[in-house]
């Protein structure tokens, strides 16, 4: 979002940077006016961003007669970030600018469950591979983002309780990450990221928002008044484990029986076929099934859609969202998941609720993990305490 100029007051570095970060060249004039500072104030404040890079020459405004004023504007590409999705069989990295913009980007099959010894070098590997081949190797990093497909506690980056990350509770990601680039290093769940990278790419006018993810799991993700909702410990949004209305005693992987996720997931609708005789072992079968006509296919994720509603209805009525974004491979099926969900939804939940709601198939797509984990790290590095204590 755009930073509201007549909120501006004795502007530090950090807070002079933040205003320039809208993309519009100012003159020091233009920046004495809106901070109310000293215009030597304002030089020495430029000078210290110039220095740091992060402030470039913006151009000259046109003369009325007298020398033309230098203009200055946020230079986003003065450090990269690198930026990680790492989900239950794949991890989508990439390397981006400090406004978000992905540089490279790379994707490749891994499997969580062989531990962080195994999959978080590979990931220092790929993002090293990834600086090389785009020719970025001499930029600075400013900071790497990783999104896991697990609970996360975020203040510490650690994994907490994540039930199909063996050997993950309580590792020490940002540590061993940090050992290897000497920056701050930021982890979240993967589906509180993709939320993020909705809201800051593809729906920034939304300050109330749900993503949902559904593939392998089912999870999803809270934007309020603008910003992540990651509640007490981390563990707002884990929308596949509360318990479903029609889930009767089917067990879930987590030890409970009648979760969302055990019957609405791709990977329970592909047991729920296969049990019909259809061969289905992935979401991405039971998303072929569906593209290819198959009717029992395209039943089963209406019916999952349903379900996921009939939970979802329950947070519309709770948190009010102006907007619901529906992700993940199994969204891949088009829209019969999509009827199932606003068909519940809509039956569901009180008019005054719905009356404004949108509800959307992800605009991110499969870079919304990724985006979302270098927003992380920008607004974090960008943030003007951390700024001003650098440049201090």
């Amino acid at each position: 979002m755009k930073e509201d100029v007549s909120t501006v007051g004795a502007a530090s570095p950090g807070e002079l940077l933040r205003l320039l970060r809208d993309g519009v060249p100012r003159t020091r004039s233009e920046l004495t006016a809106v901070t109310g500072l000293a215009r030597s104030t304002v030089r020495a404040r430029l000078d210290a961003l110039l220095d740091a890079g992060l402030v470039s020459d913006g151009g000259s405004e046109a003369s009325t007669g007298g020398r033309p004023a230098g203009r200055f504007v946020f230079n986003a590409r003065a450090r990269v970030v690198l930026a990680a999705e790492v989900g239950a069989t794949h991890a989508t990295i990439a390397v981006t600018d400090l406004a978000g913009t992905p540089l490279a980007e790379g994707r490749f099959e891994q499997d969580i469950a062989e531990g962080p010894d195994v999959v978080l070098p590979r990931l220092v590997a790929a993002w090293r591979s990834l600086l090389e081949d785009a020719d970025l190797e001499s930029m600075r990093v400013a900071g790497v983002g990783i999104g896991l497909p697990g609970p996360v506690e975020h203040s510490t980056g650690r994994p907490n309780n994540p039930p199909i990350m063996p050997g993950w509770d309580g590792y020490d990601v940002p540590g061993r990450i940090g050992a290897e680039f000497g920056v701050p290093v930021l982890v979240d769940n993967e589906v509180n990221l993709m939320a993020l990278g909705e809201h800051t790419k593809c729906f920034p006018e939304a300050e109330h928002l749900i993503v949902i993810k559904v593939a392998t799991g089912i999870g999803s993700g809270f934007i309020s008044n603008g910003m992540l909702h990651r509640g007490a410990v981390g563990a707002a949004g884990d929308l596949g484990h509360i318990l479903a209305p029609h889930a009767g005693d089917v067990p879930c992987r987590c030890g409970n029986t009648g979760c969302l996720e055990a019957v609405a997931s791709g990977s329970a609708i592909a047991a729920a076929l296969r049990a019909k005789g259809v061969e289905a072992h992935t979401s991405a079968d039971v998303v072929a099934l569906v593209r290819a006509g198959n009717l029992e296919a395209g039943q089963a994720v209406r019916q999952a859609g349903r379900n996921i509603g009939e939970v979802l209805a329950a947070c519309v009525s709770m948190f009010n969202p102006s907007l619901i974004v529906v992700g993940g491979t199994v969204a891949l099926a088009g829209e019969m998941l999509l009827a199932g969900v606003r068909e519940a939804i809509y039956r569901r939940s009180l008019p005054l609720a719905t009356g404004n709601l949108r509800i959307v198939p992800s605009q991110a797509g499969d870079d919304a993990g990724v985006l979302g984990a270098a927003a992380m790290v920008v607004q974090h590095v960008l943030s003007p305490d951390v700024v001003d204590r650098q440049l201090a």
